[in-house]
């Protein structure tokens, strides 16, 4: 089901950096996020509510444009 909030993400496991492209075209690097975090993004059946409950406020960010 496409993301009403995010229209992209992915992660590179090496720097554990979690990058999301949101709808609005904004992108976030978040910091530090493990692995496990990013498999659970990609079962989550809401991409915008995981984001906001387990990602946001938790993890820092790098706001890339």
């Amino acid at each position: 089901m496409p993301s009403s909030v995010v229209a992209h993400f992915s992660y590179d496991a090496d720097s554990q950096v979690l990058k999301v492209i949101f709808v609005s075209g904004l992108v976030y690097e978040y910091q530090h996020v493990p692995e496990s975090v990013y498999d659970a993004m990609k079962r989550s059946r809401s991409k915008g509510s995981f984001l906001n409950r387990k990602i946001k406020g938790v993890y820092d960010f790098i706001k890339v444009n």
